[in-house]
Parts: structure tokens; sequence; C-alpha cells
């Protein structure tokens, strides 16, 4: 091959993957903009009646529609007995702090007339951890609970129905190290939580899924989970890329897990923030649908 035509090959490449990426971006950015809702269900012989939860969880301030009129519209759809937020509503990262979506979210659901349960994620509690970065922001977030009369879950439990208990426990910071965290033990959930009662159906929010063992053992009948974005980018047959965390094709990125009886529902989130991307990987409402069991 003559140089002339060799150039022309190179420069040719080029333009491809200059279009591929474009291309790439263009359809991110539409996916990062339209959620889906996906609904999964759960029966336990500890369930005396039907209950619709939503769970949502890193939102991240991304907004659909305008003060999230899209993502409102839609939980209202559904009707739920009962919302619960699995954390990271916010972005805070030095730079970038700011609460007005989380004020937003909060103050359209509780026109829902239904119970609402918030559990901290990483973002929360660097709030809460970094004060001297974010000054007085924790304290703001506390009273936008209280103002919108959100149930804080911050390693607590409280019985929802004669039949449902529901926790957050507060996850430390060494087991949001990047590349290789502590391993958990469930007596890491009973010094911050205590027991769980073993009569009623044990919901708990816990913000990372990678200790799935640990809350099973603890006696969660169903973790929620999410932080992982769902891996950022999906690939069928693979799975999520790679997790905040930096590892990857874990298999815990987005999905519903169980073992032993016992399920952990990991939610793909609802935003994004420092990797800005998502392929094959929409925003995800979940919808959770619990059953007695007959």
């Amino acid at each position: 091959m003559r140089a002339g035509n060799t150039e022309l090959s190179l420069w040719a490449a080029a333009g491809a993957a200059a279009g591929a990426a474009a291309a790439g971006l263009a359809w991110s950015r539409y996916e990062r903009g339209h959620f889906v809702t996906e609904e999964s269900v759960f029966s336990s012989s500890k369930i005396r009646r039907p209950a619709v939860l939503v769970f949502l969880s890193d939102l991240h301030d991304n907004a659909f529609g305008e003060k999230n009129e899209n993502l409102l519209e839609e939980i209202k759809r559904i009707h739920p007995d009962a919302v619960l937020i699995g954390g990271d509503t916010m972005v805070i990262k030095p730079g970038r702090a700011d609460l007005s979506r989380t004020r937003e979210l909060l103050q359209g659901i509780s026109l829902l007339s239904c119970p609402v349960f918030y559990a901290n994620g990483n973002h929360e509690q660097r709030m809460q951890r970094d004060r001297g970065v974010y000054g007085a922001m924790y304290d703001e977030f506390r009273e936008l609970l209280a103002d919108y009369q959100v149930e804080y879950l911050q390693n607590k439990t409280v019985s929802w129905r004669d039949d449902i208990a529901v926790s957050g426990v507060d996850i430390a910071w060494k087991y949001y190290q990047d590349f290789h965290p502590d391993s958990m033990t469930p007596s890491y959930l009973t010094r911050r939580l205590g027991n769980a009662d073993p009569d009623k159906f044990q919901i708990l929010l816990a913000h990372s899924p990678l200790f799935f063992d640990a809350y099973a053992d603890w006696g969660a009948d169903l973790s929620l989970a999410g932080h992982f974005h769902g891996g950022t980018i999906r690939i069928p047959g693979l799975g999520g890329v790679m997790t905040p965390q930096y590892q990857f094709f874990h298999p815990y990125c987005g999905g519903v897990f169980e073992q032993n009886g016992r399920w952990m529902l990991v939610s793909r989130g609802l935003g994004t923030h420092s990797i800005n991307i998502r392929i094959g990987n929409r925003p995800q409402l979940a919808v959770i649908r619990l059953e007695p069991k007959s």
C-alpha cells in the first residue's frame, strides 16, 4: 500500500472512532435523562397483606423534568404504600455541594400522603463527617427531613406495620475504600441496629451492596442497596463494567440476588456524578411488591 493510501486509511479510522465516540456520548446523554420503572415481587410467610413500595437511590442531583416532575408523576402513578430512599440524592464533594434537588424531591414526595423512609449514602455521611468543608449543610439536610416528615433511618429500625420492620444503617468509611474495602460481619449491624426481629419481614436499607452476606446473616429478609450506579456501562452477558470503588465487572452492580431465602435488590440508581456516563444502563426507579406466601 502506498503512503498516501495509508494516510487516508488512518484518517478514515480516526474519523470513524470520533464518530462512534460522539454517538456514544449522545446516547449516554439520552439514557441519563430517561429512567425506567422496573418491578420486583417478593413473597414471604411473614407478610400478612400485600404492600407496594417505591425504592429510589443515587439521584445525585439529576432532574427528570422541571423540579423532577416526571419522576414524581411516575411515583404518584404507582400509588405506593411507602417510599424508601437509599441515599445519595445529592452530590457532596469539594466545589459541588447543593441540596436544592433534594429539597424538590422531598417536597414532591411529601404530597403523596404515604410514609417516606430515608437512609444515608456515602454523600450524606460525607456532609456529616467533613463539617469543616461543608459547614452546616448536614444540619440543613436534617431540617429538610424533619420539615417534610421523612423518617430518618440513621442506624435505626422502625416498625412500619405489625408485620414489617424497616432499618437503615450507616456504613463506616472503611467499607467505601477503593479497590479492596474491609470485609463486614453481621456483628457490625448488630452493634448499630440491635437484633433483627425474626417474626417480622425485615427490610434493610444499606447503601453498599458489597456486604450481602453480612446483611442476610444479620437477618435482613430484603436488603436494598445502590451505590454502584449499575456499573456505569453495562455489557450484555457481562453486566456493569466499573463500580465507584474501581471494581470491574462486579456481579452486584444491579439486579436482584438471593441466598438461602433472603434477597437483595441493588438499584442502578437515578443519577451520576464523577463519571457522568450511562450506556446500556438506564436510570432505575424500583417498584417492590410484597406478597404473603401461601
